[in-house]
């Protein structure tokens, strides 16, 4: 899974990826290694590589899966 902390909030991480347990499925990941921000379309680009994949997470749309 992915956590998001706001700056000063030590105690209230936020799942933005992930979070379904490890697997393979759009809800899942396994062994996330490296997180891109694109600021373009708001979303995060994650390196799945447990499952060998790089998934797109969207924040704009509220999605909660990757694609």
């Amino acid at each position: 899974r992915i956590i998001q902390w706001k700056n000063g909030d030590t105690t209230n991480g936020q799942v933005v990826a992930g979070g379904k347990g490890q697997g393979n499925r759009l809800n899942q990941l396994d062994g996330p290694t490296n997180v891109l921000l694109d600021k373009d379309t708001d979303s995060l680009i994650i390196c799945d590589q447990g499952n060998q994949r790089v998934v797109r997470w969207s924040h704009r749309s509220g999605t909660t899966q990757g694609e």
